[in-house]
Order: C-alpha cells, then structure tokens, then sequence
C-alpha cells in the first residue's frame, strides 16, 4: 500500500526551504543566473541544514532521512531556483550516493561526515567528451603501478568538476566495452595530475557549475578503489537509477514552479475586462498542466517508495525520469505562453523554469536512453 500523504518530515523541510529560501535563493537566482555564478557558501549553509546528507545515516554525520524526504527537498529546492536542486541532488545521489552505497567502513568514516555537512562537495565522474551514454567505451584509464593505480584522460559536463572538493571517478582498468572493465576510485582535489578544467556556458542551469575533470599521471592509491576492481560500471549503472529518481524530482520541482506562477499570474492579468483565468483556452492550460504534475507527483513517490523498501527500481526510477523531465519542458513551456510577452522576459521566472527544464531531459541518461531503459526492463516480463 503506497501512502502519498507528506509525513511530518516532508512538511518540517519544505516550510524550512522555504523560509531559507526567501532570504538566501530568491534575492539572488536572477544575479547568479546572469553571472553563471557557483554560489558554493550557500551549499554549505545547506549543509548545515541537514540538506547535502539526506541520505546518509545520523552514524556519518547525515540526516538519516529516506526519499520520501528527498525528493521533497529536491522539489522544493528546485521551485527556488532548478540550479541549486540539481547540485544539491548531484552532490547527494551520485558522490556521496557512490560512497555510501559500496564504500568500506573506513572510507565511509572518511568521506562521509564531510559531505554530509558541506565541508567538502562532491563531484561525480562517468561522462566523457566522445562517450556520454556510450560509457562503456570510455577513454580515461588507470594503469597500475604496485600499490597505485595512474590516471589519465579527461571527464566533462561534470557538476562541480571545478569546484569540487573530492570526486567519484570511474576509469577504465580493462577491455574497450567490457562492463567489468571499468574501476570507481575516490580522488580529492589537490591530488597531483588532477584538476578542474573548462566551464561550460550554458543555456539553463546557469548557477550549477558544469565543468571537465583533467588527469594528468594521477598517482591513486587503491585503497582509494569503491569496491572492487572492474566494478564501477555496475556500481554507476545502480547509482544512476536512484540518481534518476532525483532528476526527477529536479522535473517536479520546475513543474509544479512553473505551474503555480502560472495560476498566479492568470488570476491577476486582466484582459477584455476579466482575469485571463477566465478563458477557455488558458483554463484548459492550467488542467493539463497540473493533471501532467499530479502523475509525474506519483511517479516519483512511486519509485522513492519502492527505494525505501530496498527494492530495484531500474524500471520505475527509468519511468519516473523520463515521464518528470517532459513534463518540466511542457509545463514550463505553456508557462511562458501564458505569460504572453512577458513570459519571454527576464522579469518574471517562466523564462528561467524554461530555460532550466531542458537538462532534465539529457542529464543522468537522456530521455531517449529511459526509453530504451525502460523497453529492455518491460520486455523482461
């Protein structure tokens, strides 16, 4: 039986969002928008917050909440303003997601009380310039040496690949194509041979960082290996089906942003002598847009209550992903047609919402790999 009903959790970190939000995101989205700037002080604040360890056992310094819990802080981040949600999300599914889930102890207590807190944020690296849904051809290697293993290659469209503290990077120690060729390995930054390189610009998502991972001859112990050696691929292929779920919820928080602007704006727009609410053809916007939220809603606390009972969610995070992300985009772009003239400005934050909900439907697999995704897992039965 799945409950919808917000626990009393869920309601506590979305009026706490809410009100940090109205005086440390709100003020500044637009500046930061304009500027492509990281504001990576404020990802400590979150930090403090309990919002960059979610997941992560009261044990290493996190807040020991489930999905339920994080999808509503991605969402409700996300409505803010999408750039923060996604490296809020990037930095809690994939880095320390990675860490938590096949990490030893010892790496745990190392790693985990620092980026449950901030002090460090995370960066996670699987993409590749000629390998992005393609990564198991990949181009970066790790050749060992005795007790080390040397890094070489490059990773890009890295969420904190600049900016980044320390980084999951998966290499590969194996054949071309082989899915148990490829090694997970945790690299802090100061790391002789690596380092951030180029910042993309961007069309949305403007306030996350995005940038390449350089390694140049970096020397990597192997107690610095997640796992086992030839894992990392499979350990990236299960990080990702939770990370989609965050995606997704990423989608959400755009849609339902987008959506309540739009209800707002057209109960206050008088044209013809009456609110615009009042036409047909902007009241039939406001049903589908809402009725596409309400079943991306349950999509998502589908697939976040199936990851809380321990169970695989391949298919359901693949649906909830690629069902959220659409969504975003036509939400968002029925937003700004409601707006009309003003839509297309940087006045109002339809623009940014769409501008913003393209990402969801390329990052972390894109919606055509969620298809193919989610064909194989139905086929299956």
């Amino acid at each position: 039986m799945l409950d919808f009903n917000h626990n009393e959790n869920q309601r506590m970190i979305a009026d706490m969002i809410r009100d940090f939000g109205a005086k440390e995101i709100t003020p500044f989205r637009k500046k930061w928008d304009d500027e492509q700037f990281f504001p990576k002080e404020l990802f400590q604040k979150l930090g403090e917050l309990g919002l960059m360890g979610v997941l992560v056992p009261t044990e290493y310094g996190g807040a020991g909440f489930g999905y339920d819990e994080y999808v509503t802080a991605i969402a409700e981040l996300s409505k803010l303003d999408p750039s923060v949600g996604l490296s809020m999300a990037a930095h809690n599914s994939l880095c320390t997601g990675h860490i938590l889930a096949f990490g030893t102890e010892e790496q745990k207590q190392k790693y985990l009380p620092k980026l449950a807190t901030c002090k460090w944020l995370g960066a996670w690296g699987l993409t590749e310039p000629n390998t992005g849904s393609d990564a198991a051809n990949m181009k970066t290697v790790a050749t060992r040496e005795g007790e080390y293993f040397i890094l070489n290659g490059a990773k890009n469209f890295i969420t904190h690949g600049y900016s980044g503290d320390v980084a999951v990077v998966i290499a590969r120690t194996g054949e071309v194509g082989d899915s148990h060729g490829m090694t997970a390995f945790i690299v802090e930054k100061g790391t002789p041979g690596f380092k951030g390189g180029r910042k993309e610009d961007k069309l949305g998502m403007r306030a996350s960082e995005t940038a390449e991972m350089i390694f140049e001859d970096c020397k990597v112990h192997e107690s610095q290996v997640l796992g086992k050696v030839g894992d990392g691929f499979i350990q990236s292929m299960k990080v990702l089906d939770g990370g989609r779920i965050s995606i997704a919820a990423l989608s959400l928080g755009i849609a339902e942003g987008a959506l309540e602007a739009s209800i707002q704006y057209s109960k206050e727009r008088q044209q013809f002598g009456q609110s615009i609410s009042k036409f047909q053809g902007i009241s039939f916007k406001l049903a589908d847009m809402a009725t596409q939220v309400e079943a991306a809603k349950l999509m998502i606390f589908k697939a976040a209550s199936l990851k809380n009972q321990g169970k695989t969610v391949t298919l359901e995070g693949a649906q909830a992903k690629y069902y959220a992300s659409e969504v975003a985009v036509s939400v968002s772009n029925e937003a700004v047609q409601i707006f009309g003239g003003y839509g297309f400005t940087k006045d109002y934050p339809v623009e940014k919402y769409y501008r913003d909900a393209k990402l969801c439907t390329i990052g972390e697999g894109t919606s055509e790999i969620q298809k193919i995704v989610i064909a194989r897992e139905v086929l299956k039965k």
